[in-house]
């Protein structure tokens, strides 16, 4: 009976400390991403990556800095701030693309449009915004987990793996520098373990001083801020997604053309705060079609017809979460043509 009990303390003693070492993984973690925030804010860098998907590579190059503002200056009407942050996103291959950003202005050169600004904080680009937030918003559908040291671009890394609760999503896997707590290196894993994009690092440099080319952007006028709050609010449609993976939120919904073909197209947004799911509905020629889907890296491309209307979701998610998404929409009536 003594060796019975014995054994029994013995167990409950290793899970204590299982879920102790456990919880120290997951607050390391959270340290680890805590900073890749602030330093996604608040360093001068210049680096450049390369989104790899499908055997593709596409190279970017990033600029961040941060300027303090001396008393009663303004620099392109932004005013009240302590200090002035600058970025530059730039797409390397192909017809330039470059996105740039004064605080909360962010502009888009593009060769498809006449250059614009909208109001934001943030750039929206390969790497998922929340990394520069607040990322406690994730724990309610994440896990996060201080995995052990690698080396990354020739620096110390930290491999920090965000884990969904649920197996409606990824997983993402970042390698921070141990050093500044910038990254170096992230990957989008399937919870069988398979790699389906990445993001690597090729050159990383942190200076005590902003680049010149921020400097040069810091004196440019940008574009007129174009006035989007009619395109982000929830529009009434004539169906709705009844089931979605939990966390995920509208953000917005609307109907607008396809400017290729003029076609009527009505659109949802969701968020979890780390991925983006898309729904559109728009009439279709065809009675009926199975469904049908494509994947470029990691975001999959899934539509169905029934009855003239096809659906589709888009979004970095498992086939059958997108599957079971499309089978959720209910039509209150058919969607309206614009």
């Amino acid at each position: 009976m003594k060796s019975f009990a014995s054994f029994i303390f013995v167990c409950i003693t290793s899970l204590f400390f299982s879920f102790s070492a456990l919880s120290a993984d997951t607050e390391q973690a959270k340290l680890f991403l805590e900073r890749l925030s602030q330093s996604l804010r608040q360093l001068n860098f210049n680096t450049s990556f390369v989104v790899v998907k499908n055997n593709h590579a596409e190279p970017y190059h990033w600029l961040h800095g941060v300027i303090e503002k001396q008393n009663n200056e303004t620099v392109n009407e932004v005013a009240n701030k302590d200090n002035i942050e600058l970025e530059i996103l730039a797409l390397l291959n192909g017809p330039r693309r470059d996105t740039l950003r004064i605080n909360n202005t962010v502009s888009y050169i593009e060769p498809e449009y006449a250059p614009y600004s909208i109001s934001s904080e943030q750039i929206s680009g390969p790497i998922p915004t929340v990394f520069g937030r607040d990322v406690s918003i994730l724990e309610n559908n994440y896990h996060f987990v201080s995995v052990g040291k690698n080396r990354v671009l020739g620096r110390a890394a930290q491999l920090i793996r965000i884990v969904p609760k649920d197996a409606h999503r990824f997983g993402y896997w970042l390698w921070l520098d141990q050093q500044s707590g910038l990254l170096l290196k992230l990957a989008i894993i399937t919870r069988k373990g398979k790699l389906l994009e990445q993001i690597q690092f090729t050159h990383l440099e942190i200076t005590d001083t902003i680049s010149e080319n921020l400097r040069q952007l810091e004196v440019t006028e940008l574009p007129k801020v174009i006035d989007i709050t009619a395109q982000q609010k929830i529009t009434d449609l004539a169906w709705q997604v009844n089931w979605l993976p939990s966390g995920f939120e509208p953000i917005k919904s609307n109907r607008h053309r396809i400017n290729t073909n003029k076609q009527a197209v009505e659109f949802m947004l969701f968020n979890d705060g780390l991925v983006d799911i898309s729904v559109y509905v728009n009439p279709s020629e065809d009675k009926q079609r199975a469904i049908g889907f494509a994947n470029d890296g990691a975001t999959l491309v899934l539509n169905q017809v029934i009855n003239n209307i096809e659906v589709s979701v888009v979004g970095k998610i498992p086939l059958e979460t997108a599957k079971k998404i499309v089978s959720s929409v209910n039509f209150n009536r058919k969607p309206v043509t614009p």
